[in-house]
């Protein structure tokens, strides 16, 4: 932990202490941890001169931002209004019966998140499934196979 607390000393002199970069802080500091850690945000709380409340309100307010320890890898599957009528229930069966995971869960070896979104904006594909920021339009229960089996 203290190596979270000398980079988010690092990240708050990058803006200059500078409040009103706050969500751009906090994205690096999400980016570098996968999560918002208490303690981080405590110090940079104390750094900044910003209530934590403050700190919390915006953090909890974003789905960027996450006070939960996330997956090396991310899975998300839409299950917007084109992916459900053409089979992402079944799809996302098919996700979380790989990953023996249920959506909003991270594998205990912190390797894997699984994400249910409302919409990707790539319709014309769907079912989708997002691992890492690749897209995969209507994947076999092989093709989901080998995707995970390819994240190390």
């Amino acid at each position: 932990m203290t190596k979270n607390l000398s980079n988010v000393n690092q990240i708050i002199a990058k803006y200059q202490g500078d409040q009103s970069a706050l969500i751009q802080m906090l994205l690096e500091i999400q980016r570098e941890n996968r999560w918002l850690p208490k303690p981080v945000l405590a110090r940079l709380s104390q750094k900044l001169g910003i209530p934590i409340s403050q700190i919390y309100h915006i953090a909890t307010f974003y789905k960027a931002f996450s006070l939960i320890p996330q997956g090396r890898h991310t899975v998300s599957v839409c299950l917007g209004t084109a992916c459900h009528v053409r089979g992402a229930p079944r799809l996302l069966d098919r996700v979380t019966d790989t990953l023996k995971l249920n959506p909003g869960e991270t594998s205990v070896d912190y390797k894997f998140t699984l994400k249910t979104v409302n919409c990707l904006g790539c319709c014309a594909l769907g079912p989708v499934m997002v691992v890492d920021g690749e897209y995969y339009g209507k994947p076999s229960a092989k093709e989901i196979e080998k995707v995970i089996a390819n994240c190390d």
